[in-house]
């Protein structure tokens, strides 16, 4: 996509109203993907699928050909009933913001947008919301009222303490009963021993799961210039540390739990993307429609 036409996220984050975040995103995402080699069939993808040998040729949509030069037919009835679930972690390590936004403030924009892309695409969604526990649970479906129903929910502040991402994956798994695309925003920062298992059987379900791990560039790169005094959101413990002593053994504990992060996803055939919070928004959503397209 132009780099240009993208929306930096601090200037997004300053508009008060998340429904309009969202539309602002999916604009600019509309725009960039009209202008790439994807125009005519991403934008539809929900709704066909590429022609494949032994397909009845009667059900090609010329149209649709003509605009992207392949073949496409469109999907039967049965064919397009996705049911997605946004899972969004509301812990209190999601408050945590180096600039002017929050973690919790950008995976809360990007769930609306999924959201709003989703069920613009027909598609049922739901969401579930999480700290060391799920916390409100909204049912997928796609009728009226459903959109404006998950933007309320998303615009609560984190009012959670821990992260228990087992127990959230696992009340999903209890709650969810028919095969499901199934959306997790969360830094992941907290033990996987037990997110593995329940990723696990949700992937033995036939679930297709896909981890959206949204962190500050901070956490990331540990960019701190001068001895910061930090707490704890979750636990509420103070320490004071000098970033020129702590920086190099923060990044390699940091290293090795991406390393488990992005083999635990490997292992499940789970779809895994880090997301720093100063990535425009359209790029990500660009990189979804694309992946599932594919």
């Amino acid at each position: 996509m132009n780099a240009t036409s993208l929306i930096d996220p601090a200037a997004l984050m300053r508009v008060k109203s998340l429904e309009l975040r969202a539309r602002m995103v999916m604009e600019g995402f509309w725009k960039g993907l009209h202008k790439s080699p994807y125009h005519g069939f991403s934008v539809e993808f929900s709704e066909y699928r590429p022609y494949v040998r032994g397909d009845d040729p009667r059900f090609i949509d010329w149209k649709v050909m003509a605009r992207s030069d392949r073949a496409f037919i469109k999907k039967f009835e049965d064919e397009t009933n996705l049911r997605a679930h946004l899972l969004v972690d509301r812990s209190k390590s999601m408050a945590y913001g180096s600039g002017d936004f929050s973690k919790s403030d950008y995976a809360a924009t990007l769930a609306a947008t999924l959201g709003y892309f989703l069920m613009g695409q027909n598609d049922a969604v739901g969401l579930t919301t999480f700290d060391e526990k799920v916390d409100q649970h909204i049912p997928a479906r796609n009728r009226p009222g459903q959109l404006r129903r998950l933007m309320l929910n998303l615009e609560s502040a984190p009012s959670g303490h821990g992260t228990d991402l087992g127990a959230a994956m696992k009340g999903l798994h209890e709650i969810i009963q028919k095969r499901s695309l199934i959306l997790l925003l969360s830094d992941l920062l907290a033990p996987l021993e037990e997110l593995e298992t329940q990723i696990g059987y949700l992937a033995a379900g036939r679930h297709d799961l896909a981890v959206f791990q949204i962190l500050d560039p901070r956490e990331i790169d540990f960019d701190f210039s001068k001895a910061t005094h930090f707490r704890d959101s979750e636990t509420g413990r103070d320490l004071y540390i000098d970033p020129d002593k702590a920086r190099a053994d923060y990044l390699d504990r940091f290293a090795a739990h991406q390393e488990a992060v992005r083999a635990m996803c490997a292992r499940h055939g789970v779809s895994h993307r880090l997301i720093p919070t100063d990535e425009p928004l359209e790029e990500v959503m660009f990189e979804f429609v694309t992946h599932r397209s594919a």
